[in-house]
């Protein structure tokens, strides 16, 4: 017979069932510690109520031995004394009263009149105690409290002893304990039923909370989960998973858009490239194919260009983007993006460069201020500034230009993917809405920050401002000389 294979899985989930749950935890917690405390507290309370009661019989032992000796002080008479004794005498306690020969003269009852209650011989003014388990010679088996003073009568030498029994404090200890005993179960059912009876209410909040997440999937992430008004962990709960879903919801928007506007963009370069490379087939000559070269090796390095820019954009939201974190020299990274710009430019560039150090890539660095000045380079009218200087606790650096700026409502948006203020210009002149994005990404990347802002005189400007590796040293202003825009 062939054994089917066991799953572990089936396994794994039968242990699971197996387990308890947060109701019968919590429940099976709270009548531990409770039970726990109930036994300490009991064990105290009963140590505490024999110590009571124990002192209690023994004051009174005391105090019964102090008013014989002061009958016997008042009047100096042996047989008024027996007769005190006699007539004093109670249930439960026996009194006797022993001359220095150890003989028994005076006792509470008949029975007292027998042999001594205790051996101990204290002197006159002391008191000794000692706690016996029985009274043979008074045929009494419980245990009792027994009080011996020694005084002085005239000049005879006499001791009172007083033997309390101890056996109602005992019954009254094991009262107490056997009605702690039955109503600690009575007690432990009633934490019991409360503490599962509450957790199973909050559990019930819980479990519509999960029911409607569990409900909300990609299709409807615009659910919420309902906010109980407890004021307490449960609407604390309610709220963080509402703050979550408004995340995902908002993050699962981006991902949508950031698709449709990368198959957007990826859209047109393809589309050449598909209608050229039809075009030159249907011609046998290959002379279609030479006129249509550039075209379609331009649109291949755009699209090239673009994915890469995408992939950078990824690594930089996900917290992917690798980079050095070294010595950078930030003016001769700002310089030599400023030469590249000059070799390029139709407009006047002018830089005021102080050198600072920072922490960071340097290479990383380099691709934001590109980005910056790329964008500069296609807004601006006819000249180009940058700047850099020590701030504070960072490195700053202004690329400003004549163009109009970036609209106030705008300034935050314009650091988005695809994002083109002026939608009529073409992709070709105005870029493929991804650099000043990548800028952002890797500006955070070396938690530093840029924004869009304008000039004292109203012109546009981006100010990228980065931590400094250590504090700077005053350093003189290098200049750079002026370069006139190419005819």
């Amino acid at each position: 017979m062939q054994q089917v294979p066991s799953d572990p899985r089936a396994g794994r989930s039968r242990r699971r069932r197996s387990r308890w749950g947060v109701r019968k935890r919590s429940t099976a917690a709270a009548v531990t510690v409770v039970a726990m405390a109930l036994l300490a507290g009991g064990l105290v309370l009963l140590s505490l109520l024999e110590t009571t009661l124990t002192a209690s019989t023994e004051s009174a032992a005391r105090q019964k031995t102090e008013d014989v000796i002061a009958q016997l002080m008042v009047d100096q008479d042996m047989e008024d004394a027996v007769e005190y004794v006699t007539a004093t005498g109670h249930a439960g306690q026996y009194v006797q009263l022993i001359d220095a020969a150890g003989t028994v003269i005076a006792g509470s009852e008949p029975r007292a009149f027998g042999q001594p209650l205790s051996g101990l011989r204290p002197e006159p003014g002391f008191t000794l105690v000692q706690r016996v388990s029985s009274l043979p010679n008074i045929g009494n088996d419980h245990g009792f409290h027994v009080v011996v003073t020694g005084a002085l009568v005239g000049s005879e030498h006499v001791v009172v002893v007083v033997a309390s029994s101890v056996q109602l404090q005992a019954d009254t200890v094991s009262t107490v304990a056997w009605l702690m005993l039955g109503a600690a179960p009575l007690l432990l059912a009633v934490v019991a039923v409360s503490v599962w009876l509450l957790v199973g209410r909050s559990l019930r909040q819980v479990e519509k909370i999960r029911g409607q997440v569990a409900r909300i999937n990609a299709q409807r992430l615009d659910g919420r989960v309902d906010v109980p008004p407890t004021k307490d962990e449960l609407e604390a709960l309610a709220l963080t998973m509402n703050t979550m879903l408004e995340r995902l919801e908002a993050s699962d928007r981006e991902q949508r858009r950031f698709v449709s506007d990368a198959s957007h963009e990826l859209r047109s370069p393809l589309a050449t490239l598909s209608a050229g490379v039809e075009i030159a087939a249907t011609d046998p000559s290959g002379a279609m194919w030479v006129q249509l070269k550039d075209d379609l090796a331009g649109e291949t390095a755009r699209m090239r260009y673009l994915v890469d820019d995408l992939l950078t954009l990824a690594r930089t939201n996900d917290g992917g983007l690798t980079q050095e974190d070294a010595d950078v020299d930030l003016d001769d990274v700002v310089d030599q993006e400023v030469r590249r710009l000059r070799t390029i430019s139709k407009h006047k560039v002018t830089a005021d460069l102080t050198p600072i150090r920072i922490k960071g890539d340097a290479r990383r660095l380099a691709q934001v201020l590109r980005n910056v000045l790329d964008n500069a380079e296609r807004h601006a009218l006819s000249r180009i500034r940058i700047s850099l200087h020590a701030s504070g606790d960072g490195a700053v650096v202004a690329v400003d230009d004549d163009g109009a700026p970036v609209p106030e409502a705008d300034r935050e948006r314009v650091f988005e993917r695809f994002v083109r203020l002026d939608e009529s210009r073409s992709r070709e002149g105005g870029g493929s809405g991804l650099g000043l994005a990548i800028a952002a990404g890797i500006m955070a990347a070396h938690h530093g920050s840029i924004r869009a802002t304008e000039t004292p005189a109203g012109e546009c400007r981006f100010e990228m401002i980065f931590p400094l590796a250590e504090p700077s040293a005053q350093a003189p202003v290098r200049h750079v000389a002026v370069v006139r825009p190419r005819a």
